[in-house]
């Protein structure tokens, strides 16, 4: 892995930053991050109505409680499952925000593009674009998420092999930032007509300004509150990086 390349992806991130907030793009931002904010909310409920309930029915051991060895299994218990419903927090508010998002992320795309470049925009962002879209963006949606499917499995499995699954939790980090690269860099590469095949060979060839910027993004989409901006952000980053390092070739 190039560690310049590496380095300078990161960099990216930056640009985003400063872009969407720039005028003529902050509009474009306001309905991923709604769409973020009412997806994180939903999700929450649901998920913590479900630990709730989960919780409720331990309470047969609460007369147990006074012994030590109960208490201490119990108290476990509750911070594991607890840690638990964080990371499949996470996890859910990432796969569902991108997929209702998809249409709205390409548009935010083809802005940010056409403001790099200098040129015009090639559409206006009504109703019938975004309608338009929906169909490829859905399509490479569901490409990513059956590519994630196929790799997660094997991942999994390995956090139940002795040895091996001390490096499970270092591959699974690494396998997410790879992912998190597919996921945004994937919306201006798609605008030009690219597919998901075509987007991961490409980024194969640019493996480590790939993994350098996943690296960044998977790390801000652990971050609570941070995490509800981090879609706009990483698709105005991801088109910085596209047009810095992958569109000329």
């Amino acid at each position: 892995m190039q560690t310049k390349q590496f380095i300078q992806a990161t960099q990216s991130l930056k640009s985003g930053w400063r872009l969407i907030w720039s005028p003529g793009l902050r509009r474009y931002v306001c309905l991923p991050l709604l769409i973020n904010v009412l997806v994180f909310a939903g999700l929450g409920w649901l998920l913590f109505g479900t630990f709730t309930h989960w919780m409720s029915s331990l309470s047969f051991f609460d007369r147990f409680s006074d012994v030590w060895l109960i208490g201490a299994l119990q108290s476990l218990f509750k911070f594991l499952a607890g840690a638990v419903l964080i990371v499949i927090l996470l996890f859910s508010f990432t796969l569902v925000a991108n997929f209702i998002g998809a249409p709205f992320n390409s548009l935010l795309a083809e802005k940010v593009e056409a403001k790099l470049s200098g040129m015009p925009s090639t559409v206006d962002g009504s109703v019938a674009f975004l309608i338009k879209s929906i169909p490829q963006t859905l399509a490479s949606e569901m490409a990513k998420f059956f590519y994630l499917i196929l790799w997660m499995i094997p991942i999994g499995i390995m956090h139940f092999i002795p040895v091996v699954n001390i490096l499970a939790p270092l591959l699974l980090f690494l396998f997410g930032a790879w992912m998190f690269a597919l996921e945004y860099i994937d919306y201006p590469m798609g605008n030009h007509g690219l597919r998901f095949g075509s987007v991961k060979k490409a980024l194969k060839k640019k493996r480590s300004s790939a993994m350098g910027f996943g690296c960044v993004v998977a790390l801000l989409s652990a971050i609570p509150v941070v995490n509800l901006i981090v879609m706009p952000w990483a698709v105005a980053s991801a088109t910085v990086l596209y047009v810095e390092n992958f569109k000329h070739d």
